[in-house]
């Protein structure tokens, strides 16, 4: 069931008539009375009692809102049109907002792609785009929309690792972009049914469990000092490799093989260490 457009026509008219025939029909009705003329009393009833009927068919329609008429059960159009409306007095009128509106959900507890423990949470940006689908196809799709949010989002996390352990792997915690593009196909896929647009999906919490944050933390500062190390001792190797080439080239001294390695361990030592060296000063020979 899509949704259609129902022209309402405007209200305001449709209030004046009404408004000067009951004021003529109680004038009449007065003077009946007055007159003690039966037909005319009864007259002037049955269509006062028709213009109250009628009082029921004007509503409201305020911006960004729409009016969802039915006539006994069957679905007759979509009212959008703001202000002041007329229909039928028979026609039921509910009102559904058309305005975006936001969905944080809880923080769940799932599991990565590795298997580890995560807790995740997200806001959905979403609105009702087909008012129509929204009240007929689901239940109540205000809580429809919440729960296949979190079910998405379940689904997401699950396809992903909170960290890439490969270079150039797409990770929940260094991907924000790619993993939110993916959260909200996955919703909108969810909610298509029910008349609603994604209009945004975004990762708001995103943490280790706390039986395991620990543990991971550990590794992360192992992998940041193995990282570290490794660069410290590529920029060692090849100051040390410029200094002897530098010492050879200018002739400034001639190492033999177990002098140069002595140097370079000491260079190595000096380079890598993570304190301070202090320096020996050797004023006799060499030998």
């Amino acid at each position: 069931m899509n949704e259609r457009s129902y022209a309402a026509p405007s209200g305001i008219p449709a209030l004046l008539v009404l408004l000067a025939v009951i004021a003529a029909d109680g004038t009449w009705l007065v003077l009946s009375i007055q007159s003690k003329t039966a037909w005319a009393v009864a007259i002037a009833a049955v269509v006062m009692g028709l213009a109250v009927l009628m009082m029921a068919g004007f509503f409201t329609v305020a911006p960004n809102e729409s009016k969802v008429l039915q006539f006994f059960g069957r679905y007759v159009g979509t009212a959008h049109e703001p202000g002041l409306r007329w229909a039928n007095p028979f026609f039921s009128k509910k009102a559904v907002s058309l305005r975006v509106r936001n969905f944080e959900s809880s923080k769940l507890k799932v599991n990565d792609l590795d298997g580890n423990p995560i807790e995740i949470a997200a806001v959905v940006v979403w609105q009702v785009v087909d008012t129509a689908e929204a009240l007929f196809k689901v239940n109540d799709y205000v809580d429809f929309v919440h729960i296949q949010s979190e079910s998405a989002l379940r689904q997401m996390a699950q396809s992903y690792a909170y960290d890439a352990h490969q270079p150039g792997g797409v990770s929940l915690r260094s991907h924000g972009t790619e993993v939110s593009d993916h959260l909200q196909r996955e919703i909108q896929e969810r909610l298509s049914s029910a008349g609603v647009k994604v209009i945004e999906a975004r990762i708001t919490h995103l943490a280790y469990a706390p039986e395991i944050a620990q543990a991971m933390l550990q590794r992360q500062q192992a992998g940041a000092i193995i990282a570290a190390r490794t660069l410290i001792v590529e920029g060692a190797v090849g100051m040390v490799e410029m200094a002897l080439d530098h010492l050879s080239k200018r002739g400034v001294v001639n190492l033999d093989e177990e002098r140069k390695a002595a140097m370079v361990s000491n260079l190595l030592v000096v380079l890598c260490g993570e304190r301070g060296t202090q320096p020996i000063v050797n004023t006799g020979t060499l030998y």
